[in-house]
This record gives C-alpha cells, structure tokens and sequence, in this order.
C-alpha cells in the first residue's frame, strides 16, 4: 500500500483541487481529509455517507455540587481560570465549583486536590469521523467540534481507518489532502507516508513557507516533491521556487496555469480534469503521472529508509 500528501505552507494554494483531481485520475484509490479542522474535499467528491463515528478528543472536568464543601482548592490550582465558586449553595452556605468546558483543557489537578473527590474527568465528544463513498473510491474524512482540540489526534484516527480500508477494498493507493502550515495535523498527516507533494504559489511568502514545510519533510525523513500552481501569474518567482526546490533536493514535478475553469469545477462539485480536458487538466494529468511513477517505483520509500537509519 502506497500514500501520497498533498500539503502547502499556508491555506489557499489549491491542494484540495488537486487533490480531487488526482482522486479521479487514480480510479480506485482511498482518499482522506486530513484538514479536519476545515474539510472541504467532501464538497467536490460529494460522498454518500455511510459510517458516522464519534471522536472523543479529550476529558473535562465535572463537579458534584452536593459534594462539593467550598474549599477553593480547586479554582486556586487551576492555571486555565476554567473553575469557580459560582455554582448552588449547600451546606457550609458558600457557593460551589463550576467548570467552564470550554476553559477546561482536562488536565485533571482538579480533580487530584479535592478533599472530598468532589470532582471526576469525564471523556468529551470533539467531533465525528465519517466513511463515504464517493463517485471515484471510499473517502474517510472528518469534522472537528467548534472550539475543539486534538486534531492531530483525529487526523491520525482517519488515517488508520482509511489504511485499514485501502488495504482491504482499493488498488492499493492512499491519496490523503493534508492541511496547510507545519503544526501538529501536519505532522500526524505525513508521518509514515510514502511521499509527500508540495503545493506552492508564485508569491514572496510562500519562499518562506515553502522552505518551513521541506524542513518538516525532511525531519521525518519524507521523500517530497513540489509543483507551483498559477505560476503564469509570477513566471520570475516560479522560477525562483524552483530553483530553491533545486537547491533543496525537492523534485519539481511541473506547473499550473491559472485557469478560472478551476473556479468553474468547483461550482459545478467536480474535480478539475473531470470538468475539463483542456488547458490546466493537461499540466495536472502531467503532474499525477510523475507522482504515480515515484510511488509505483518505490524509489519515496527506499530514500526515507536511509534517511532514518
């Protein structure tokens, strides 16, 4: 089994589209959102939901008023200000703990000062995990709670779940949209990867983001590719990134027009090279096919092997 990521240093560069793309020209294979904290490639593969699943991310902190004595023990301790004396007055006539969940990050100090065991974790819903089918292969995504954290942890959770289903039902091929910048959901969206690809802009920005994602990349000894998008909009800077890439030791693999059939697809809930056969779908179906040989050939495996020795 075999996965490809496509990242970018920052949001908006057009990974989503191409990734879409690469899902239809794949034929078979599993894809995965790994951006869970704004999914969006459901909105151009249009899935069909089958398996909804909940993801608990983390703990919160709930009081037992009736309990509770009003000692302050816990609002003293408490380095977030998530508790107070705010809740009903019982016997020793003060007010008692209240948490606020959203302050909570479930620590559990709390929990581990009370006297009386007046406070007790208990697991939080941080959002859902789906299965679907699609018109082009299973898609795993899911969708973050608002204010919610561990996305890392849920990015990791579709990823098993999307590896366990490619190994069973796909032509052995996971293509994985990975959100943008090089946090935690990045880390836990490329890791073990086969290969990672690299969307840039002709920007002065994205020099900087570019050169931040290749250091992750090669931290974790992933083999990475790059291809600038609507590099006709600054030839001279496109030509600058790649000549970086160069330098870097990243393969540049092509570029991309700016085409407003993209925008077009998009309105139209299709993928680029479904929507079109011209212009941009040529230097995207260019791109898919040097992707596909790195991964057929094994050469992004065998690199990262000796990278981590």
């Amino acid at each position: 089994m075999k996965e490809i990521v496509v990242i970018s240093g920052k949001g908006g560069t057009g990974k989503t589209s191409l990734t879409a793309s690469f899902a239809a020209l794949a034929e078979g294979a599993v894809m995965v959102d790994c951006d869970v904290d704004a999914p969006n490639l459901a909105i151009v593969l249009d899935p069909r939901v089958e398996q909804t699943s909940p993801f608990v991310g983390g703990k919160v902190a709930i009081p037992d008023p009736e309990t509770c004595i009003s000692c302050g023990g816990c609002v003293e301790v408490c380095r977030y200000g998530a508790v107070s004396l705010d809740g009903p007055i019982n016997e020793p006539g003060d007010g008692t703990s209240v948490v606020d969940a959203k302050a909570c990050e479930g620590c559990g100090v709390c929990v581990e000062v009370c006297p009386v065991d007046a406070m007790r974790l208990e697991p939080v819903q941080g959002g859902e995990w789906f299965i679907s089918r699609t018109r082009h292969g299973t898609l795993v995504h899911a969708r973050l709670g608002i204010g919610q954290d561990n996305s890392g942890k849920l990015v990791s959770l579709v990823r098993k779940e999307a590896r366990e289903l490619a190994g069973r039902e796909s032509n052995g091929l996971m293509i994985s949209d990975g959100p943008p910048g090089i946090g935690c959901p990045v880390i836990a969206s490329v890791s073990g990867a086969d290969l990672v690809l690299i969307v840039v802009e002709p920007t002065v920005s994205a020099i900087h983001d570019f050169e931040r994602v290749v250091e992750l990349t090669r931290h974790f000894g992933i083999p990475a590719l790059v291809c600038v998008n609507k590099f006709d909009l600054n030839p001279a800077l496109a030509e600058s990134l790649e000549s970086l890439a160069e330098r870097l030791g990243v393969e540049a693999v092509g570029r991309i027009p700016y085409d407003k059939v993209v925008v077009d697809a998009q309105l139209d809930l299709k993928s680029v090279v479904e929507y079109s056969t011209d212009g941009v779908c040529a230097s995207i179906r260019d791109i898919w096919k040097k992707v596909e040989a790195r991964l057929v050939s094994g050469e992004g495996r065998r690199e990262r092997n000796i990278e981590t020795r």
